[in-house]
């Protein structure tokens, strides 16, 4: 065969990548690869609670988080019968906003505040909760509606 064939060319070039290159001729380089690390086999993967954690911690949610358990919390701290008349509104500077379903629960909550307090306080951690501000239902509003009039003061106003 010649050298001008292409086709023993081709041979020639695919020999030399094989190692078989002609003699005199050095073959081609390997490259050596960076052996990577092996992952260590004893490490479990971690759980979705346990990096929310960490987040939590590492971004100083935690405190937070804590004052955030008197709303979950609140039914079995106070009982399911306190809880099913009084739901909370707000929570802020260590004060409780709570909601009465009636004005009789009203006044029961307002008497049984300081033992609510005492509760909450051994269940979320001591000075957590202060006081609890304690109010009635909500009235409806007689200001709109298919029959009201601009200026006037509602129902209370054919009375005088």
């Amino acid at each position: 065969m010649s050298e001008d064939d292409p086709l023993d060319l081709a041979r020639q070039i695919a020999n030399s990548y094989r190692g078989k290159g002609t003699p005199g001729t050095p073959g081609p380089r390997r490259r050596s690869r960076p052996v990577k690390p092996a992952r260590p086999r004893n490490e479990d993967p971690s759980t979705i609670a346990d990096l929310l954690g960490e987040v939590v911690r590492n971004q100083g949610w935690t405190d937070k988080l804590d004052d955030q358990r008197i709303f979950t919390d609140w039914a079995r701290i106070v009982g399911p019968e306190v809880a099913q008349h009084a739901q909370i509104e707000g929570f802020q500077d260590a004060i409780v906003q709570v909601r009465a379903s009636s004005t009789a629960w009203a006044t029961q909550l307002k008497l049984l505040a300081p033992r609510i307090v005492a509760k909450l306080n051994e269940a979320l951690g001591d000075g957590t909760v202060t006081r609890i501000e304690v109010r009635g239902p909500q009235a409806p509003s007689w200001k709109s509606g298919p029959r009201s009039i601009r200026g006037a003061r509602g129902p209370r106003d054919t009375y005088g």
